[in-house]
C-alpha cells in the first residue's frame, strides 16, 4: 500500500513537472512575438493642410488644371494624370509606369520607336487619401511632415508634386537638366495669361507665377481626393449594417492572423520600411533595392485596392489573393527574391499565420476599405492648350 502510494505521489510530481516545462516552452515561444498596440477608427471628414498652404477653392482649382496640363513635363507630352487618372482611381493599372516618349492610358500604354527611356521602376500609387498620409494609429498627423513614394525620401504633398516633373523617366525625358526643368517649367507657365491670373487669384501676391506656388497648387487639390465615407468607415461610426457578418469575421482574422502589425490605423498603415522580399519585375534592368539597399519599402495604405492592382512597390504581384500566397511563403521561410535572404525579412513576417480559407474572408473585408466617391471629372481644355492628361490617347 505504502509503495502504491509512493508511485503516485511520484507520478504526480512527474506530471506537474511536464506541465510546469510545457508552459515555460509555451511562454518561450512567444516571448520574442511583438505586439502592436494599435486601434482602428473611420477617417477624419476634414483634412489639415500645411499652415503655410492653406486650402482654398482657387487653389484647389488651379492645382487641378496644373496635374492634368503636361507643360509641366520636359517634352510637353505627360502630365500628372497620365499616370495617376481618375478613370484608374489616381493610380495606374500597370505594374510600372512609362513616362515620356509613350502613348495610351493605363494598361494600354506603350512606348513609341524608337525609344531610349527606361520605365519608371515604381507602382505608381493612388493620389487618393494621401492628405492623410502619415497618420498613426490614433488619427494624428503633420501635412507638413506626411511620408511620401515608396521610399519615404521627401515629406508632404509640396514636396512630392515636384519630384516626378524632376524625375528622367518619369515625366523630365530629355533635352532638359534636373536643375533647370522647374525653371523651364515654370517660365512656360508664366508666359500663359490665364495661368498668371488663376496664380495671382490663389496666392493674392505679385508674382505669384513660382515653383514653391506650383506645387502648393498641385498639393492642393491632391488634398481634395479623399474617401473617407467608406463601409468600413460608417461601420467605425456606429452603422453595425455597413458590412456584412463574414466581412466582420474578415476583419477579426485580419488582425488575429498578424496584417494588423504592418497595416493598422485609420490608413491601414504604420508607414514604416518593411523588408519582405518581393519577387523583382522583369522589366527592369537592375533589382531595385529599396532604402539605402536595404531592399525595404514602405508599408501602403490597405484602402481603394480595388482601383490599384497590380501590388506591391512594383507591381509584381497582379491580385490580392497573390499578395496572401506571397505572405504566406515568406512566413514559412520561402524567398521569393534571390537578392533577399530569409535572415532578413522583417521579423513581423515571421508572425504571419495564414491559411486558404483565411485568405478569402480577409479579401472580404478588405473590399469594405473601397470607396468610389471621389471627384472623376477631367477639365475640358487646360490653360497651355495641349491635350488634357497627356499623350493617352
Amino acid at each position: 500500500m505504502c509503495r502504491i502510494v509512493k508511485i503516485g505521489i511520484q507520478l504526480v510530481i512527474a506530471v506537474l513537472f511536464v506541465n510546469c516545462t510545457n508552459t515555460e516552452k509555451k511562454k518561450d515561444s512567444t516571448a520574442d512575438i511583438t505586439r502592436v498596440v494599435t486601434t482602428y477608427t473611420a477617417l477624419p471628414k476634414t483634412v489639415k493642410s500645411p499652415k503655410d498652404n492653406p486650402s482654398t477653392p482657387e487653389k484647389e482649382a488651379l492645382g487641378k488644371l496644373l496635374f492634368y496640363d503636361p507643360i509641366l513635363s520636359g517634352n510637353k507630352d505627360v502630365a500628372c494624370a497620365t499616370c495617376h487618372h481618375p478613370d484608374n482611381g489616381y493610380a495606374e493599372f500597370l505594374d510600372i509606369s512609362m513616362g515620356p516618349n509613350a502613348n495610351g492610358l493605363g494598361s494600354k500604354r506603350k512606348f513609341n520607336a524608337p525609344n531610349d527611356i527606361p520605365f519608371v521602376k515604381r507602382n505608381a500609387p493612388t493620389i487618393i487619401n494621401s492628405a492623410y498620409n502619415g497618420m498613426d494609429a490614433f488619427g494624428n498627423y503633420k501635412p507638413s511632415e506626411a511620408t511620401m513614394f515608396w521610399d519615404d525620401r521627401v515629406k508632404s504633398l509640396e514636396k512630392q508634386a515636384l519630384e516626378p516633373i524632376k524625375a528622367f523617366e518619369e515625366m523630365r525625358g530629355h533635352g532638359i537638366a534636373e536643375d533647370s526643368i522647374l525653371q523651364t517649367v515654370v517660365d512656360r507657365v508664366k508666359d500663359i495669361p490665364e495661368y498668371q491670373k488663376l496664380f495671382a487669384e490663389a496666392f493674392d501676391e505679385p508674382n505669384a507665377v513660382t515653383v514653391e506656388n506650383l506645387a502648393k497648387a498641385i498639393a492642393a487639390f491632391e488634398r481634395s481626393l479623399v474617401t473617407n465615407n467608406s463601409r468600413f468607415d460608417q461601420f467605425m461610426r456606429g452603422d453595425q449594417d455597413a458590412i456584412l457578418i463574414s466581412e466582420k469575421e474578415g476583419f477579426e482574422l485580419f488582425k488575429s492572423v498578424g496584417c494588423v502589425n504592418c497595416h493598422n490605423g485609420p490608413m491601414f498603415s504604420d508607414y514604416k520600411m518593411h523588408v519582405l522580399g518581393t519577387p523583382e519585375n522583369d522589366k527592369l534592368e537592375q533589382p531595385d533595392a529599396g532604402v539605402k539597399d536595404t531592399f525595404a519599402f514602405r508599408t501602403p495604405t490597405l484602402r481603394n485596392l480595388r482601383f490599384t492592382p497590380p501590388y506591391m512597390h512594383n507591381g509584381s504581384l497582379t491580385t490580392l489573393k497573390k499578395v496572401l500566397e506571397f505572405y504566406e511563403d515568406i512566413a514559412n521561410g520561402k524567398e521569393r527574391n534571390e537578392h533577399v535572404p530569409v535572415q532578413r525579412y522583417d521579423p513581423f513576417v515571421r508572425e504571419l499565420d495564414l491559411s486558404v480559407k483565411e485568405m478569402s474572408q480577409i479579401i472580404s473585408f478588405l473590399n469594405t476599405l473601397n470607396d468610389t466617391d471621389f471627384d472623376k471629372s477631367l477639365p475640358e481644355s487646360v490653360p497651355s492648350g495641349l491635350p488634357v492628361g497627356g499623350n493617352i490617347q
